[in-house]
């Protein structure tokens, strides 16, 4: 369970990545919910991988 909370920032960002590769892909650049929710999700994931980073290892 421990690895699964250290790596979770790490797949929330990889998956952030992955929508807008694939809105970039498709041509679907021009939607303004797709490109804030994939760059909200990149953010929570940085900040998931530092608080829970700093946690598990205390």
């Amino acid at each position: 369970m421990n690895t699964f909370l250290k790596n979770l920032g790490l797949i929330m960002v990889m998956l952030g990545a992955i929508i807008l590769i694939v809105c970039f892909a498709t041509g679907n650049v021009n939607e303004n919910y797709i490109l804030v929710g994939s760059a909200a999700l990149i953010i929570a994931g940085i900040v998931t991988y530092i608080v829970l980073n700093k946690r598990i290892s205390e």
